[in-house]
């Protein structure tokens, strides 16, 4: 169950950080500031893979990228715990 709760909060914050970069939320806010800063570390190894214009594209996929992958592989490792 933990594997699979860190795997969904970390999608969840990679998420959150599209969604506010999509709807242009304000940089300067600590919240924003605080979830880019969390999706930033945790989608650092996968970041300028996709190069494409728009930025927003870009962005989007540099960030689905390892949520799909956090998901898949945290959804996949619990259920092979659970097998256990």
């Amino acid at each position: 169950m933990i594997i699979h709760s860190l795997a969904d909060i970390a999608a969840v914050f990679l998420g959150l950080w599209l969604l506010l970069y999509l709807l242009d939320a304000n940089q300067a806010n600590v919240f924003v500031d605080f979830v880019h800063g969390v999706a930033d570390w945790l989608a650092g190894w996968s970041q300028d893979i996709f190069t494409m214009e728009p930025e927003g594209v870009r962005v989007f996929f540099n960030y689905a990228l390892p949520a799909v992958i956090y998901l898949a592989i945290g959804h996949g490792a619990a259920a092979w715990v659970r097998r256990l």
